[in-house]
């Protein structure tokens, strides 16, 4: 059975759907879009049945929630510095791998090392801040579902009003100044990356709409939010310009503005973006035998090849909430998103050798958890003995795959 309410944004016209599905049971299920409801409700009920593996990673997830419940609250107005436009409400940050140029007195322009941070990255706070805020969102929604202990959701609720809502204390909708390079610019489409976090934040307030703590009024204010993001990432320059990536950014452009659609209720906009613009990148993107071209010419090759196979498989796990099926979707040109997960596999293994440039140690933690996933997606003896040998300690995933 499905609950439907229908709410209208003036500002817009545009009409949100917030739709809860109820099991067998009558109980409420999350409409989260990333994870399946239908886990969630699976794992809650073989906790209360004494699983062990679930419950220990639940108490991991309520240690780390016990932190959260005491950690921000987080804010774009929290900076010292302030952005060009000379509001702290506009998100701001700089660019990880721009440096001093030594041979300039004032090191302007900045100059590139593709893979090395520059510490200055961190004194502006707002990425960061992002970051903490999709995590501690991500746990304390996860510990009220399984626990239904109202503090937890209280926390996350909090959290979110101060970063959206709060007239002080919220971010403005758009990210202008994403990314900075002193010398070059005060923004770019590059930028875009820093908010692909989105996709878990959304998930997050899914699971939040059935707490005592996120009122119906509130859950249609950050949809207005979403919304307006959402219309600033598709129509503005930085925005469409980030749209044009052909590497990792343009993936998690379309986990963005995917989710993003699907929190507000959009979902044939959702099919449409995948249609359009995931179909042709996994074309552009990916080779015939499954290696990323774009990805192998960085310098840190093995981790941006998982980074960019984790967002098509986000993608792919969002396309289930509409009637694209990316798992098993093979391209004109024979491209598919197996294919990539199949390249990697034997490096993964320790089968095969890399030899793509990688200046940091190559870790496949990551790689680990899409396996679990591609287990369940691609059956076969390979892909089965690999995760069974590689059981994640990531307890958040534990309890949503």
């Amino acid at each position: 059975m499905n609950i439907i309410k229908k709410y209208t944004l003036a500002a817009t016209g545009m009409v949100f759907l917030i739709c809860c599905t109820a099991d067998g049971g009558g109980e409420l299920l999350p409409g989260t879009f990333l994870v399946k409801a239908e886990t969630l409700a699976a794992n809650k009920r073989k906790i209360k049945s004494g699983d062990r593996p679930l419950a220990e990673a639940l108490e991991e997830i309520k240690a780390d929630a016990a932190k959260a419940l005491v950690h921000g609250p987080y804010s774009v107005t929290y900076k010292s510095k302030t952005p060009p436009s000379g509001d702290k409400h506009d998100y701001m940050s700089v660019g990880p791998y721009w440096w001093p140029d030594p041979s300039k007195p004032d090191g302007l322009p900045y100059i590139r090392k593709d893979g090395e941070v520059n510490p200055e990255r961190y004194a502006v706070k707002d990425a960061e801040y992002f970051k903490d805020l999709c995590r501690d969102v991500s746990l304390l929604s996860a510990a009220w579902f399984y626990t239904d202990e109202e503090r937890y959701a209280a926390k996350a609720v909090e959290l979110l009003r101060i970063w959206f809502l709060d007239e002080e204390t919220r971010m403005n909708p758009n990210l202008n100044y994403g990314q900075a390079i002193p010398g070059h610019t005060d923004g770019r489409g590059i930028g875009l990356i820093d908010t692909r976090g989105f996709a878990e934040l959304a998930d997050g307030i899914q699971l939040l709409k059935n707490s005592g703590a996120l009122t119906d009024g509130m859950y249609r204010q950050l949809q207005e939010w979403f919304a307006r993001y959402l219309e600033w990432i598709t129509t503005s320059p930085i925005g469409l310009d980030e749209a044009d990536e052909h590497n990792n950014h343009g993936t998690y452009y379309d986990v963005q503005t995917v989710s993003l659609s699907l929190f507000t209720g959009q979902r044939e906009r959702a099919a449409r973006i995948l249609q359009t613009q995931t179909c042709p990148r996994i074309e552009s993107q990916l080779a015939e035998d499954g290696s990323q071209p774009h990805e192998l010419a960085r310098t840190l090759s093995c981790s941006y090849s998982q980074m960019n196979l984790a967002g098509f498989f986000a993608l792919a796990a969002l396309a289930e909430n509409t009637d694209v099926d990316l798992w098993n979707y093979v391209s004109p040109g024979g491209k598919s998103i197996r294919a990539a997960f199949f390249w990697l596999l034997p490096y993964a293994e320790g089968k095969a050798e890399w030899t793509h440039q990688q200046i940091k140690p190559a870790d496949f933690t990551e790689f680990a958890e899409l396996s679990h996933i591609a287990a369940a997606k691609y059956p076969g003896e390979a892909v089965s003995a690999y995760a069974a040998g590689r059981r994640t300690k990531n307890a958040l995933f534990i309890l949503t795959h």
